[in-house]
């Protein structure tokens, strides 16, 4: 295969048949009687009733637990449903209060351990984040995300992958992120290598407060230096670049490129923040720890129909109610989300790479070898622009048969005839089926795992 065609492989385009498109059937139908449901409620807010079998966050995770329990029967029980929970207390939590976590996991076929999760929060608020009582409907917020999520384990439930698949509903996070908390440390009790968490937080509006409306983008937000960062690595990413190449923001890349593979679907306007200024999400406990995790959501936000009580203010509507989205626009995120989802399941991890180029005319590219890659494609890029470019692609690598030697234990090499200085490189991992990884960069930190992990198992 040509240089150029393979490197197309990396961005996600088909270069073989492909199979049914996974997302091809999302109902907006389904997504709209999902979100009555949760509407139904009353109030998702974390303080409200526990034990309340038709109102507040106790009944909305029991639906959540439940309807995953419905989508496992449709495939012979291929769900695992869990319910992780704990007690919290702290910031907009002035008495203990119980977080719980409605956790559908599909194991993977052949590695098992290797994850990827979509998630949401299913927790809701108004104008006073206090305030438990008041109606607090949170069709947007985050409804479209929660009815999202069930919607993707309805559609990938019914194929097998070789990764495994975590569908995950959130309490707790208008009072502080705790359920993401709670599920990030989840993901690392139970020792997943986590290579991409999908954060979907106001995924149903295509229309803003100021009447612009843009229903052909979302948003894909990701974190530049990474959160876990110690000192002496954050010291040679000063010396040696890599501030734009945490394995979220290639993430973030990939994703972009994935959305081009679609005709008539989103594009992705990637934006270089962990999130919106001032705001936050449940993709940052994961960053925190180390996990490759974005958000996605709206190209445009309505500040009128989000965290807003119920009412009409100089003939104005407020009020985060279900008649206020936009269902075409969030079948289409969904259906962005599935189509990632079904990639990532399939690809084999990034690998774990470095480059060596001081004092010399070319460039050592090392990395180790991952379970599942069948061959590997090599990229380069200035250091100053922003994405990985097909002309730049340098080199394509088959995995070598080399017996019994499992393939993670194998280092493999290239050395690439240029520079170093001027140049960022990094390596994807692919399957025959030309599916590619993420690239992960040759740059300090910019393995697909948390940094603590990595120093914990060379001592």
């Amino acid at each position: 295969m040509k240089k150029l065609a393979l490197f197309a492989a990396l961005l996600a385009t088909p270069l073989v048949a492909q199979e049914a498109d996974p997302a091809a059937d999302v109902s907006e139908e389904r997504l709209r009687a999902d979100i009555d449901t949760l509407v139904a409620f009353g109030t998702r807010h974390t303080l409200s009733e526990q034990d309340n079998p038709t109102r507040g966050i106790g009944a909305a995770v029991d639906w959540g637990l439940a309807e995953f329990g419905r989508i496992s029967e449709t495939c012979e029980g291929c769900l695992e449903i869990v319910a992780p929970e704990r007690i919290e207390e702290g910031r907009r939590l002035p008495r203990p209060t119980r977080i719980r976590n409605a956790v559908a996991i599909q194991r993977g076929t052949e590695r098992p351990n290797e994850v990827v999760i979509v998630q949401a929060h299913i927790d809701s608020r108004v104008t006073d984040p206090m305030d438990w009582e008041s109606d607090a409907p949170g069709a947007n917020d985050d409804g479209s995300g929660t009815v999202l999520v069930l919607e993707a384990a309805r559609h990938l439930s019914q194929r097998r992958y070789p990764v495994t698949i975590v569908y995950a509903l959130l309490s707790g996070e208008e009072q502080g992120l705790y359920g993401g908390r709670l599920m990030a440390d989840y993901a690392a009790e139970q020792g997943w290598d986590v290579k991409a968490v999908l954060n979907n937080d106001v995924v149903g509006n295509s229309c803003g407060s100021d009447g612009y409306c843009d229903p052909d983008h979302v948003r894909v937000f990701s974190e530049g230096p990474r959160a876990d960062l110690t000192d002496a690595i954050r010291s040679a990413q000063r010396r040696e670049g890599g501030e734009n190449d945490s394995p979220s923001r290639n993430l973030s890349r990939w994703l972009d490129n994935l959305a081009d593979e679609t005709e008539g679907g989103l594009d992705v306007r990637q934006i270089w923040r962990v999130d919106r200024m001032g705001r936050g999400g449940d993709q940052i406990p994961f960053m925190e720890k180390g996990y490759p995790a974005i958000r996605i959501a709206v190209a445009v936000e309505d500040y009128e129909h989000q965290h807003q009580d119920l009412r009409v203010e100089d003939g104005v509507t407020y009020g985060d109610t279900a008649d206020e989205m936009d269902f075409a626009y969030l079948a289409k995120v969904t259906q962005f989300n599935i189509r990632a989802l079904d990639k990532l399941a399939r690809t084999p991890a990034p690998p774990v790479v470095t480059a060596e180029a001081a004092v010399r005319t070319d460039t050592l590219i090392e990395w180790q070898g991952v379970k599942g890659a069948d061959y590997y494609i090599g990229a380069q890029r200035r250091t100053d622009e922003p994405a990985w470019r097909s002309d730049h692609a340098i080199f394509t690598f088959e995995t070598p048969v080399v017996e019994p030697t499992p393939m993670e234990e194998r280092q493999l090499e290239y050395v690439a005839p240029v520079r170093g200085d001027d140049w960022i490189f990094g390596v994807a991992a692919c399957t025959n089926g030309a599916i590619c990884s993420p690239i992960s960069s040759a740059v300090p930190a910019g393995q697909f795992a948390p940094i603590a992990t990595e120093e914990d198992d060379s001592e």
